[in-house]
């Protein structure tokens, strides 16, 4: 679901219009963007808490070459959710399964161009 797929639903629950709505919407995160930035806490109670974090600095290795890399210390957005969320989330009776997490892929198939060459089938598959 993206943010205005949540808009266009709230609409319809409480007629109002899309656009009011969205405004509301985006405010509410601006508002929360914000008082991460100016508190470094926001607690949303049966919802949950988002926290700035400081990451220290470490090493890691690049995957590609093997090489070892710096990673400088940086601050990130945590989040963890609310009991009624987590109560919410455990009661969901469908099995959880990674396959159905997957999106399938939106990209269209790339073709080749007229009198090239067929391109490698271990190259040309796609991970997703």
């Amino acid at each position: 679901m993206t943010k205005n797929d949540m808009v266009i639903e709230i609409a319809k629950k409480t007629k109002l219009r899309q656009i009011d709505i969205k405004r509301v919407v985006q405010e509410t995160l601006d508002g929360i963007i914000e008082v991460l930035v100016t508190e470094g806490r926001i607690e949303l109670r049966n919802f949950g808490v988002f926290e700035v974090r400081e990451r220290r600095p470490r090493k890691a290795r690049n995957p590609r070459t093997g090489k070892e890399v710096d990673v400088a210390a940086k601050r990130v957005a945590t989040f963890k959710p609310g009991k009624m969320m987590e109560e919410r989330i455990a009661a969901i009776d469908k099995p959880f399964s990674w396959e159905q997490q997957a999106a399938p892929s939106t990209r269209p198939a790339i073709r080749p161009a007229a009198g090239s060459a067929p391109a490698d089938s271990a190259s040309s598959s796609s991970a997703g």
